[in-house]
């Protein structure tokens, strides 16, 4: 059996953040071939086109940790109707020196969760037009807009609505399949 290695984003680097619980969640939700690796994105310095040519040691770790992946689960909050900056951050320095773009064929999930009614849907659109960009099939339905509920996750981090939970692991098998259709093992 072969194994897949999936690096996570999550767009919200607070402690408690909800999109890392989500991520956490997911990950209960796959198959035993499918492992799942944080990327850390918080101690990226601001992208600057002046460093292109000698990169810092934390983009050239995060280059190599997305190049060691199958494929990618970016899970992110919606901060004022779009991306937050530090996944943007993260996936400008990925892309970078033109023509070096780490991104580039990983098959992707797009995901996230917010107290709000609709969910991350403008920023889940946002990202999906970066990712186009950047060459990354993203996987398009289901789409997934999480409202929190207070009973959603349970005492153990899984997801605690059964409903919910059924949802989401539909999903998880779409983007299982989809990574399987998509990548190279």
């Amino acid at each position: 059996m072969s194994q897949y290695r999936i690096a996570v984003l999550v767009g919200s680097i607070r402690q408690a953040s909800l999109n890392r619980k989500l991520a956490l969640a997911l990950a209960a939700l796959a198959p035993e071939d499918f492992t799942f690796e944080h990327l850390h994105i918080d101690n990226l310095p601001l992208y600057n086109q002046d460093l292109d040519g000698k990169q810092p040691a934390e983009v050239q770790q995060l280059k190599t940790e997305i190049a060691r992946a199958q494929g990618l689960l970016i899970v992110t909050p919606e901060y004022n109707r779009s991306i937050p900056g530090v996944l943007k951050n993260a996936l400008d320095h990925g892309s970078r020196p033109y023509g070096q773009n780490a991104w580039g064929g990983k098959p992707a999930g797009v995901i996230g969760i917010s107290p709000g009614a609709i969910g991350t849907a403008l920023a889940q659109q946002h990202l999906r037009n970066v990712l186009a960009y950047l060459d990354v099939p993203t996987l398009g339905q289901p789409e997934a807009f999480i409202q929190n509920k207070d009973d959603l996750f349970d005492e153990k981090g899984h997801i605690g609505i059964e409903a919910t939970r059924q949802f989401l692991q539909g999903w998880m098998d779409k983007y299982v399949a989809w990574v399987k259709r998509h990548a190279s093992v």
